[in-house]
Order: structure tokens, then C-alpha cells, then sequence
């Protein structure tokens, strides 16, 4: 029998040290394979790591006011340093406990998994760490095969290889779902919790690790006992990792979390038709793609006041019959730097998306009457010039056409009236004599000048705002009146920074003097008797019924056409228009939709500038001011039953009294006097 033992010795001994072999084959070869790898990995770079992150908008008090929350999805990144030690020990205690000991994949649990899977004949356990769930999240879908999993493991050996742990477990603990839209532990604690990350109590940040495992079963939302007991797990499993005793874990099991109220429904941004414009200028100024400007994480800082916006939207929505299917806009601009302050592009945004602050263009009427008499300053008028005020029929284009203004309800002085009353008054008959005397084209290259873009023709109607302008370019306009004849360009955003701070746009205003000062501060000064019933003659001022309103210096035109209805103005510090009408070219009823635009801008100026100084307009050096009357644009007397300081560019001011009233001397009586007194005055000398 002794053959048949060695027999089996050898048999053994054979196969032994085949086994043997193709271990140490096996071993050689995994040893192969994961230097392969690691060349491969090493070779192949770094993996880009595309996070999307919420895009953040800021008023230009860096407070928030919109984000970029696409299909209700929330997105903030923070650094590992500003996240809870109690979020970082209590996730890894429940997702990944050797986290810190493996190389993206623990083949304990993939061995666990495995075993599960086969008894179950199909593929139930998990086994994923904290880097194989990371990459699954940047680079893979969550569907539960075995071949997604060996692209986890690759993509999660490539992190481990590139990025330390702590990168690992900062970009998992910004990018996992906690439900309810949030992703990343920043989302979470603001929507369960309403603060930071960094401030999340151990009972809290045990409630949000044990939520990503069943984001729909363990939200405390959907019920609050199944995420109690979640909680529960998560604080046990940190006692087993030796980061909590058992005393801690019971008492943050006790400790009451005040939850945050929750709504499905989003919150709507302030400023929407704003919103609109500042991502059009993302796309346009910094050439960015729409996937950039909702995913990028971009901290987008705008020039929108929010406290401003609040007022006008309040006045808009105040003033007109919520029945009415009229439309409004309201546009607000800082007249020295172009930031635009307000935006309000309709009455409804839900409702119509079109803005009419921008997109529309429509007759400006008698808003366009101060850039005429601009021009007419600069060519040699002044606010005391007398025209006469009849009605009146105009040749033009060789005398083979003709054109007869009217004044609003066919009232004129029949007499001779002052520029500054004309403009006061809004009388169209001298605006198109002034007008025509200049010469068509005048008018023309004086509003290109103000940077009127719109197409225009040389014709006696233009002096009337007969050509459709668009809002913007009439903010534009006014706001170099309002900062002394310089150029100004609307804008919406200040700076730009990416998701780690960097600036990457910073907004860099241009401008220079393209108006004379002299004649804009006059046309500005005759701007100011649109509320100043001193002008009152045979209509009113068209100011009339919202001057008791104002309490700082403005100046400001109302316009009004057969199918639209302006009230542009401004104030040293701001320049704001509004505009009511018909979006289909009704006719308006003026009687009763006339009156809106007035009363939504005087009240709109006075409660946006109510925390502001009230300041007057800066007066050039070669401007003189004088009290004159009214009504002959002469120099006022003590006889004078009204008079008013009016300005005029140096040399061009009146040099004769008012002789008007009773009691008033004549001017050679005056010169006598002065000569009597000039006498006596050398005598005593």
C-alpha cells in the first residue's frame, strides 16, 4: 500500500505546485494589470471635473436675487472647511468608514455585494465608497449594472490617482442629492435647515448623511419617523467609527431640530424682465453658452436696486385698473455711469415675456421736444425767445407738401410765448416752428448725438416724436442731459466671477462729452418748468397734478400720442422713463390712461430717492441765472406778480426789464437812475 500513499503524495504535491504557480501567475499578473492601469491612469490625466453648480445673481448690494435653479434643481459648492465636522465624520461613518484606507473601491464590500447579488439571483446590494458614488455622479448614470459598475471603479481610480481625499470627499459632499432639488450639503442645510453648512448641529448633519441613501424614503418631509430612524443609524454607525460616544449619539437623538417650512413651490425672482437683459449680456459681452450661465456657478453681480425695483413694481401695479389690459414699462438709470437700476418690461412676466423696455419701439410724442430744444439753445435761442402760438400750416420738401400741427385740444395763445413756456406747456405749433427754422436735419443729427439710433426722417412732424424710438434710447438721452452732456451707455452687470472667485468680467464705463454743457444745463433748467405752475398762461403745465408730489429738483417731459402715453425725467442722481399704451396700437382713452404714466413716475422718483440727499443740478461756470417774468422772458421787477430764476448761457441772457405791469419804470428811466446813482457814487469816493 505504500506505492498508493506516494502515489497520492505526489499527486498532491502536483497539483499543489500548479496551484502554486498560477497564483503566484495570478498575482504577477493583477500586479501587471494595476501597474497597466496606474500608466493608463497616469497617462490619461486628470479627470475634468464639469460640476454643475447654481449660477447666483446679486443687486449691486451683493444681495441675492435670482438663481439659475433649472427644473427646480439647487446647486452651491463649498469648500471642506466650511462644512460641519459633524456632516464629514457622520457621512463617512454611513457611506464609507475605510474611506481613508482604500483606493476608490473596498474589496470587503464588493465581496459582501457579490454574495448578495448571486443569492438573490439578481443585483440588489451596493457596495460603491464615497469616490466610486463621486464619480458616478460626475461622469455615469445610476442605472445598476455590472458594466457601469467597472466604469465606476476605473473613473474612481483615476480620482484617487489625481485628487487627494480631501478633494475626493469635498466634491461628493457639493454634488450628492439630498432631495427636494438640493444637491450638495450647502442646499440641503439651507432648504431643511435654513443656514450654512458650516453650522449644521450633529443631530442635524446626522438627519442629511442618512437622506442620500433613499433621498424620496428618509427625507424628514416624507416622513418624519422613517428619517428619525435613519438618523438613528447614522448616529450608531459613528459610535461603531469611534468618532461619537454613545452619551453624544443619545443626545443628539433627543436634541429638536427646527425644520425649515417647506413648499414645492419656487420662489419668483425679483426683476424678471431684468433677469432677461443681464443674461443677454452674458451670452453677448462675455460670449458665454447657455450650459455655462445655469451650471457654471457663476456669482453674477448686477447693477439692479432691489428696493428700487420693489417701489416701481408697486407703483406700476397701484396705478393702473388691474382690469385694464393696458401694458406699461419702467425703465431706472444712473444718468453719470449708464447702470441700469430698474427694469420692468410689463405688467405681467408670467404672462408675456416681451420686454418693452427693450424689445419695443414706439412714438415718443412730446418726449422728444427737449432734444429740439437743445438744439436750438446750441444754435443761438435762449428760454426768453418769443414765438408766436397760432395755428399754422407748413411747407416742406420744395413747398409740394403740407403739414398742419394742432395743439392738445386745439387751444394756442394767439400771441407771442417764451421757449421755456413752449416746452412747460408742450405747445407743438412752436416746437415745429423752431423746428423748421433750424432746418430738418438739425433735429436729426442732434438726437444721433444723444445717441438715438432708431431710423428718422428729416420732416416738420419729427419735432413732435412721430418716429418710433425705443425706451432705453430715451433713458440714454435724457441721462445726458441730467449728467452734463456726457455719452452713457445702459448696462446691467458689474463684475462676474467664477466658481472659485475668480473675476472674469468687470464692467469699465467710456464716456465723453459729446453735448455742450452750457446748452444742456439750460435745456434742463426750462426741463424743471414741466412743474412749475408759474408758466401756467392759456393751458396748464404739462406737470400739473403730480408737482405736489416732488420734493427735490427735476426736470422731465411728458409725451403722448394717439396710441401711447411717456413720462421721461430725471433727478442729478437718477434717470428714470415710463411708458403706457397698447400692445396691438390701441388708441388710448387719455382721459383716463393719459394720467397713469405721471403719477407712476413722480411717485416712483420720490420713493426710490427718499433715503438720498436732495440735490440741485450742477451749474456750469459760464451759465448765468436771472429772475425773469414768466410770461415776457424779460428781467423781473418788484412789480412782477410772478417771477422765476431762469438760466441762459453767458452773453445771451435778457438785458431789458419787464415792462408789463403797473409801476414798473421804464428801461431808460432805470438807466437814468443808474446814472444819477453811478454819480453820486463817484462823488463820495
Amino acid at each position: 500500500m505504500k506505492w498508493l500513499k506516494d502515489e497520492r503524495f505526489h499527486y498532491w504535491k502536483r497539483w499543489t505546485m500548479l496551484l502554486s504557480k498560477l497564483m503566484m501567475i495570478g498575482i504577477v499578473l493583477i500586479g501587471m494589470s494595476m501597474g497597466m492601469l496606474y500608466l493608463l491612469t497616469v497617462f490619461m490625466g486628470a479627470p475634468e471635473l464639469q460640476v454643475p453648480q447654481t449660477t447666483i445673481y446679486y443687486d449691486h448690494d451683493e444681495t441675492v436675487i435670482s438663481e439659475s435653479n433649472q427644473d427646480g434643481q439647487n446647486r452651491y459648492w463649498v469648500d471642506l472647511e466650511h462644512i460641519s465636522p459633524n456632516v464629514i465624520d457622520a457621512t463617512i461613518a454611513i457611506e464609507d468608514r475605510h474611506f481613508y484606507d482604500h483606493m476608490g473601491f473596498d474589496f470587503k464590500r464588493i465581496g459582501g455585494a457579490i454574495l448578495a447579488d448571486l443569492k438573490a439571483m439578481a443585483k440588489v446590494q451596493g457596495a460603491s465608497t464615497i469616490t466610486q458614488q463621486y464619480a458616478r455622479n460626475l461622469f455615469l448614470e445610476h442605472d445598476k449594472t455590472w458594466k457601469r459598475k467597472i466604469a465606476e471603479a476605473f473613473y474612481a481610480y483615476r480620482l484617487e490617482v489625481h485628487y487627494s481625499k480631501e478633494e475626493i470627499l469635498e466634491g461628493y459632499l457639493n454634488t450628492i442629492y439630498y432631495g427636494h432639488g438640493s444637491y450638495g450639503i450647502e442646499s440641503a442645510a439651507r432648504t431643511y435647515f435654513g443656514k450654512k453648512a458650516e453650522e449644521l448641529s450633529l443631530a442635524e448633519a446626522a438627519m442629511l448623511a442618512g437622506i442620500p441613501k433613499g433621498p424620496g424614503y428618509y427625507s424628514p418631509y416624507a416622513d418624519a419617523e422613517r428619517a428619525e430612524e435613519r438618523q438613528s443609524t447614522v448616529l450608531q454607525a459613528m459610535v461603531s467609527n469611534n468618532v461619537l460616544s454613545e452619551a453624544e449619539a443619545m443626545q443628539a437623538e433627543t436634541e429638536n431640530m427646527a425644520l425649515q417650512t417647506f413648499t414645492e413651490e419656487t420662489k419668483s425672482d425679483i426683476a424678471p424682465y431684468f433677469a432677461q437683459e443681464v443674461k443677454k449680456e452674458l451670452r453677448s459681452v462675455l460670449s458665454l453658452d447657455e450650459r455655462v450661465i445655469e451650471q457654471g456657478g457663476l456669482h453674477v453681480y448686477t447693477t439692479l436696486d432691489a428696493q428700487m425695483q420693489k417701489a416701481a413694481e408697486k407703483w406700476v401695479a397701484s396705478s393702473i385698473d388691474q382690469k385694464s389690459d393696458i401694458q406699461a414699462a419702467l425703465v431706472a438709470m444712473e444718468p453719470t455711469s449708464g447702470a441700469v437700476k430698474v427694469m420692468i418690461g410689463g405688467r405681467d412676466y408670467s404672462e408675456s415675456k416681451f420686454n418693452r423696455a427693450t424689445m419695443a419701439k414706439r412714438t415718443p410724442g412730446s418726449t422728444f421736444k427737449p432734444l429740439l430744444y437743445y438744439a436750438a439753445i446750441k444754435n443761438g435761442f435762449t428760454p426768453s425767445t418769443l414765438v408766436r402760438s397760432e395755428p399754422t400750416t407748413f411747407y416742406y420738401d420744395n413747398e409740394k407738401k403740407t403739414y398742419s400741427p394742432h395743439n392738445y385740444g386745439d387751444v394756442y395763445a394767439n400771441e407771442e410765448i417764451t421757449l421755456a413756456q413752449a416746452l412747460a406747456l408742450s405747445d407743438n405749433v412752436v416746437a415745429v416752428k423752431t423746428h423748421m427754422f433750424l432746418e430738418e436735419k438739425t433735429l436729426v443729427n442732434t438726437a444721433k448725438s444723444f445717441g438715438i439710433t432708431s431710423k428718422l426722417s428729416a420732416i416738420p412732424s419729427l419735432a413732435l416724436g412721430t418716429k418710433p424710438v425705443g425706451m432705453m434710447e430715451m433713458t440714454e438721452a435724457y441721462s445726458m442731459l441730467a449728467n452734463g452732456g456726457y455719452s452713457v451707455s445702459p448696462y446691467y452687470i458689474e463684475k462676474v466671477t467664477d466658481r472659485d472667485g475668480k473675476v472674469i468680467y468687470e464692467h469699465s464705463s467710456q464716456s465723453e462729452l459729446v453735448l455742450d454743457p452750457e446748452a444742456a444745463f439750460v435745456t434742463t433748467s426750462m426741463m424743471t418748468g414741466v412743474f412749475d405752475e408759474s408758466l401756467n398762461d392759456y393751458t396748464r403745465v404739462t406737470g400739473s397734478g403730480v408737482d405736489h408730489l416732488l420734493t427735490r429738483p427735476a426736470a422731465a417731459k411728458t409725451g403722448s400720442t394717439s396710441t401711447d402715453s411717456w413720462m421721461v425725467g430725471f433727478t442729478p442722481q437718477l434717470t428714470a422713463a415710463v411708458w403706457v399704451g397698447y400692445d396691438k396700437g390701441e388708441k388710448l382713452n387719455h382721459r383716463n390712461d393719459g394720467s397713469y404714466t405721471k403719477k407712476i413716475w413722480a411717485n416712483f422718483i420720490e420713493e426710490a430717492l427718499a433715503e438720498e440727499k436732495a440735490t440741485d443740478f450742477k451749474k456750469p461756470d459760464n451759465v448765468v441765472g436771472i429772475e425773469v417774468d414768466p410770461q415776457t422772458g424779460l428781467i423781473a421787477t418788484d412789480n412782477c406778480p410772478v417771477k422765476r430764476l431762469t438760466y441762459y448761457i453767458e452773453g445771451t441772457e435778457p438785458s431789458h426789464l419787464c415792462e408789463d405791469h403797473p409801476g414798473t419804470p421804464s428801461s431808460e428811466q432805470e438807466k437814468q437812475k443808474k446814472g444819477i446813482f453811478d454819480r453820486f457814487f463817484n462823488w463820495i469816493r
